[in-house]
């Protein structure tokens, strides 16, 4: 597909973003734009061959992606605008995760939004204890939430404007000791039981085989897999740390026959427009499973994690082994572990049981 013989425009087509691919009509246009984007449509009221204006798409067009900074750029005044580049250059300087940074400026934007003309830096302690009260009345904003959005503004103030002393009259709301929610092996099994789609399938069984967040499962490349070894590298994962991982001998059969099916360039997983396959794509295909399997668990993908690391623990698996395996800093967050498995509390007696 030869990129200059079309042009592209940015629009809306029912509510979403899209690029319409303008071109005069010629038959071998529209079998070469097919041809390299199965999913293309057409819209009659557009008049013209449109795509859904995701990243992967542009890279693919070579068209240069907007920085979603632009977009929150026009949503707050004049007067806050060089607070909020400057705020986003500094998280880039101290190298946080994308990520990271992306959160870290929806939390700042929130406030600069309320805040309207009022500059941002002359907000003493009392006016930000009114807007952390105002995000948990008005908002309802949750613990975790909150300490997310105070680790925000605290960047801005401390890393940005200077002032080390700001944030020590501003409490911190209390974290809920939330056990790990997880699946049964059972349940493990009726759940994979109902994904036919080979690249479902396979996405699924990394997050339970290996006990890998969904973030870490679409960054895996073909080139991080080593079959000889049979260990697979996740390069850069939370908190900018590298570790190798065990490869499911169960799997390595399944992942030969999905290459040959799938045959991806880069990524173990792909989306259709190339690069990463969505986190979002992996969630909705554990969601349907469980809603075939008729599991009634208020839980996200993120269990299988959680699941294979109590699995391990009941089958007698070193807690520093399985603190190596979950890339964790610290063997409290591992422990957590202890208190949902079954196995640490087998050995316990009631006292009614002695009556």
């Amino acid at each position: 597909m030869d990129i200059s013989k079309y042009n592209f425009e940015f629009t809306t087509h029912n509510t979403k973003n899209v690029i319409l691919v303008v071109f005069p009509f010629k038959q071998i246009l529209v079998s070469e734009l097919r041809t390299r984007f199965p999913s293309a449509k057409w819209s009659r009221t557009k008049g013209a061959w449109y795509l859904p204006d995701l990243p992967a798409v542009r890279k693919a067009l070579c068209i240069k992606e907007v920085s979603f900074l632009t977009k929150y750029l026009s949503q707050i005044a004049p007067k806050n605008k060089p607070e909020l580049i400057r705020f986003y250059d500094q998280l880039r300087l101290k190298a946080y995760s994308q990520n990271t940074i992306r959160i870290y400026v929806a939390e700042f934007v929130h406030l600069l939004i309320l805040l309207k003309n009022y500059p941002v830096a002359d907000l003493n302690v009392k006016r930000l204890k009114d807007y952390f009260l105002y995000c948990v009345y008005e908002d309802k904003m949750r613990e975790r939430k909150l300490n997310g959005k105070i680790n925000a503004i605290k960047f801005y103030y401390e890393k940005v404007l200077h002032r080390e002393q700001m944030f020590f009259d501003i409490p911190r709301p209390k974290k809920p000791a939330i056990l790990p929610k997880m699946l049964s092996k059972k349940e493990v099994v009726r759940l994979l039981a109902q994904v036919n789609n080979v690249k479902h399938l396979i996405a699924l069984q990394l997050c339970y085989g290996m006990g890998l967040r969904v973030s870490e499962v679409v960054a895996i490349k073909l080139n991080h897999i080593d079959s000889s070894r049979m260990v697979v590298l996740i390069q850069g994962a939370k908190g900018k740390k590298d570790r190798t991982v065990p490869l499911p001998v169960s799997l390595l059969p399944k992942l030969r026959t999905y290459y040959k099916e799938y045959r991806p360039k880069k990524y173990l997983l792909e989306g259709q427009y190339g690069g990463q396959y969505a986190k979002g794509s992996v969630q909705k295909i554990f969601k349907n499973a469980m809603k075939k399997a008729r599991i009634n668990k208020n839980i996200g993908v993120h269990g299988l994690r959680h699941s294979y690391a109590t699995h391990l623990l009941e089958s007698g698996t070193d807690m520093r082994f399985i603190q190596e395996l979950l890339g964790h800093s610290s063997i409290k967050t591992t422990q957590v572990y202890t208190k949902v498995t079954p196995r640490s509390m087998a050995n316990i007696e009631s006292p009614l049981d002695s009556l």
